[in-house]
């Protein structure tokens, strides 16, 4: 038998090179497109990231369902208006709502007369207040972490401008709260006692992120403690409770010496579109969120 006449070894690394560079090119070019689909069982095994921001698709479901929140609500017409123009006009209003409903949830969480926290609700991180920056006037008393943060944070700045601030009450439990308003109640009857006192669960103080600042008087908002926090709280996530003239809406009578941590994005958000008034805002948010 005639014997297969062998390549030279320059043809044989020839083809090599050739077959070399045909699979490279085949590999390099399935490497630069996305991989959408498992070919063999056509399931999506790649998803773009996900934008922080509301993208166009979801923009309409979401305007509609503000527009449905607004006509709802009880807010006075010039904020309804306000907020109507934005989400006409921008995406603002609806991106920086997302940011904050995707914060904890503590933060915008209602509570007031109608809406409870219960009676087991207790946070989970509350440390106690010690601090050289402002002054207590009780040595057990606690916030949430993050509150603390920010309040130790808050009262550096102002120190800087020759104010210190003073903490009278801070956390308090659900039984703490029962000792509260029922001492209101037998001091000035119940119809008093609850314009001035939350019924126990219904307190933002079991929260764990409000202070109680200096005399716990509304002679407070003339002192250069209250007067600074008045300007200043909301820049570092602060935003006062029960403002002046607002007691039909909050529940409450003014107190001004009563500031709750909502963090940096709500308390712009509060100022910015619900003229700085809590409730407002909050009101808003759990409807928006449960509807």
């Amino acid at each position: 038998m005639e014997k297969t006449k062998a390549q030279p070894n320059y043809l044989r690394c020839f083809n090599c090179l050739l077959l070399f560079v045909f699979l490279s090119c085949a590999s390099n070019n399935r490497a630069i497109q996305p991989v959408l689909y498992d070919e063999i069982h056509e399931e999506k095994i790649y998803e773009e990231p996900i934008e922080e921001i509301v993208e166009e698709p979801a923009e309409d479901i979401y305007k509609n369902r503000i527009i449905n929140v607004l006509s709802e609500s009880n807010l006075p017409q010039y904020i309804t208006e306000k907020i109507h123009n934005d989400i006409t006009g921008s995406r603002y209003f609806i991106n920086e709502l997302f940011v904050i409903i995707r914060q904890d949830p503590s933060l915008w969480r209602l509570v007031d007369k109608k809406h409870s926290l219960g009676r087991d609700y207790e946070p989970d991180d509350l440390v106690v207040l010690n601090s050289n920056s402002y002054m207590v006037n009780d040595s057990n008393l606690m916030l949430r972490r993050i509150a603390a943060a920010s309040l130790e944070e808050m009262a550096i700045a102002a120190r800087r401008e020759g104010i210190v601030l003073v903490v009278s009450y801070a956390y308090r439990s659900y039984t703490r709260q029962i000792q509260s308003y029922t001492m209101h109640v037998r001091n000035m009857g119940q119809i008093e006692a609850d314009r001035v006192s939350a019924r126990p669960g219904h307190s933002q103080h079991q929260l764990g992120l409000v202070v109680d600042f200096g005399s716990v008087n509304n002679a407070f908002a003339r002192t250069p403690q209250g007067i600074w926090l008045t300007n200043n709280a909301s820049h570092f996530g602060w935003s006062i409770s029960y403002p002046e003239g607002y007691e039909a809406v909050t529940g409450y009578r003014w107190e001004s010496w009563h500031y709750r941590y909502v963090g940096l994005e709500l308390a712009a958000f509060i100022d910015k579109y619900f003229n700085g008034i809590q409730q407002y805002a909050l009101e808003f948010i759990y409807e928006f969120v449960n509807s």
